[in-house]
């Protein structure tokens, strides 16, 4: 009888083992999702100005040129 007892305590300890186990890596693979979807986030917000000022810069250049430009190279 003592001999089963060692055993269902070793497999207890293996069980509760894994749980903690499974715990702690599913916290840290939530922890690394939330990480990099907020690098992501901010990559997405960096661009989004980066293409802001290309459009800007964009518009800028479509703006008509004065006349009198024309008329002193002619």
């Amino acid at each position: 009888m003592d001999h089963f007892n060692v055993i269902s305590i070793v497999y207890l300890i293996i069980i509760i083992g894994l749980i903690a186990l499974f715990v702690v890596s599913f916290t840290l693979f939530i922890r690394r999702l939330l990480i990099n979807s907020s690098i992501k986030s901010n990559r997405s917000i960096e661009i989004e100005k980066k293409l802001d000022k290309i459009i800007e810069l964009l518009e800028i250049d479509k703006k008509p040129i004065n006349k009198e430009y024309y008329h002193m190279q002619s």
